[in-house]
């Protein structure tokens, strides 16, 4: 009887491509996802606090971050496909599960080795509100597909935007350990009513319809879907590479210059919060430009900000470039889903849109270790930001090319003929 009433709410649209219903998915999902992906953050803020709690190096406190971000890709390829099986409600409650488990247990550690095991379980939960987000409101978008995933993606940001700020104040009032334990229930708490409200799939007639004009695309691309598949993670683990330098060291990096944990705290959160200003903005533009020539833009974007903090490090310059990073740079993931929901299977969407955005955690958790690293050999982050941003040239070199094919391809057949 409910379910025929919200039915007639929303109208004859119901099912419907870029309906009123989807965009108030649009919504929720917006919200679970800044929700879930509190697991990335909390790490972040936390480093400092763990190498001095647990008697580690720099390196050994990002250890942690590794391991969230491990599970955090692997969870995403997992529920993606039993999202591409079962729809989005299930991955949702056990991601609550998971985080509820991990956080809890966390608090309770006594050494590096335990909180990271603990930092795996919370990646695992984390990644409910990422990539499987993402295929499932994609498939509920034609016309704004975009913008949409842009939302979808901006959650992770959000959440980065947001959290810091609230855990930095609880760590300093109650402890990292009571902070922990108070995630663990707040967390579960907001994502499973959330998560039922999201059980509305749509028809199959719509995927029919879909699974023909990916393939013509395809086509027209001239590439195997594997082939495809293979150039965007690569691209992906190496946009995130670079990316997460000034994401995962930021505040350690304020730390280390006499600025303060809480200035970096907030540098972070600004970062984050123009990254999702970035992210939307990124879909608004490929939706009218496309989102291969976005894409091209944000990596060269990225690079350039990445060259400043090679050569300014007063407080004030980290907080105007810290800006200009997120805003650089919050539009480039989200492209990689808008590409694949263009040219690879709709019914495969979960498991392909997650392949790709693991490489890019698996790129965030390799960078974050090897800055780390970097900085114990060096005593220094200077070389690490040199390290991101060859990275980031890896990145722009394939894009472009991918980008640039079709037409190399469609002048040597003219050539040809």
């Amino acid at each position: 009887m409910l379910e025929k009433k919200t039915i007639a709410a929303y109208g004859s649209d119901f099912h419907e491509i870029d309906s009123q219903y989807a965009w108030w998915r649009l919504v929720l999902t917006l919200i679970l996802g800044t929700v879930a992906c509190v697991g990335n953050w909390s790490v972040v803020v936390l480093l400092p606090t763990l190498q001095v709690e647990f008697d580690t190096v720099r390196g050994g406190a990002s250890l942690p971050y590794t391991c969230t971000m491990l599970g955090f890709a692997f969870g995403g390829v997992l529920m993606g496909r039993l999202a591409d099986r079962v729809g989005i409600v299930v991955p949702v409650l056990v991601g609550a599960l998971l985080l509820c488990i991990g956080y809890i247990t966390a608090a309770l550690t006594s050494n590096i080795w335990q909180f990271a095991a603990c930092s795996l379980i919370i990646g695992f939960g984390s990644a409910a509100g990422f990539s499987p987000l993402i295929s499932d409101l994609s498939h509920w978008f034609n016309k704004h597909r975009g913008l949409a995933v842009a939302f979808a993606a901006s959650g992770s940001y959000l959440s980065g935007a947001v959290w810091p700020l609230g855990i930095e104040h609880f760590l300093t009032s109650q402890g990292w350990r009571a902070t922990h334990v108070g995630i663990g229930i707040f967390v579960p708490l907001v994502m499973v009513p959330i998560g039922l409200l999201l059980r509305r799939r749509l028809q199959t007639v719509t995927y029919a319809k879909a699974e023909a004009q990916t393939e013509a695309a395809r086509n027209q691309l001239g590439l195997s879907a594997n082939a495809l598949q293979a150039v965007l993670v690569v691209a992906g683990f190496a946009c995130c590479m670079a990316m997460s330098m000034p994401q995962v060291h930021i505040v350690a990096y304020c730390g280390d210059l006499g600025y303060g944990v809480a200035i970096g705290t907030q540098i972070i959160a600004l970062m984050l919060g123009l990254g999702v200003v970035s992210r939307l903005a990124s879909g608004a533009v490929a939706d009218r430009i496309g989102a291969g020539p976005m894409l091209i833009l944000g990596s060269s974007m990225q690079a350039a900000a990445l060259l400043l903090y090679l050569f300014f490090n007063s407080q004030s310059s980290l907080y105007v470039i810290s800006g200009l990073f997120g805003l650089f740079q919050g539009g480039i993931v989200p492209m990689y889903a808008v590409i694949i929901r263009k040219y690879l299977p709709p019914r495969e969407a979960g498991i392909r849109i997650s392949l790709v955005l693991m490489a890019t955690v698996l790129g965030m958790a390799c960078g974050g270790l090897a800055a780390g690293y970097i900085f114990d050999v060096t005593g220094s982050y200077r070389l690490a930001f040199l390290h991101g941003f060859l990275w980031n040239c890896v990145n722009l070199a394939l894009v472009s090319w991918l980008i640039l094919w079709p037409w190399l391809r469609r002048r040597q057949q003219a050539v040809a003929l």
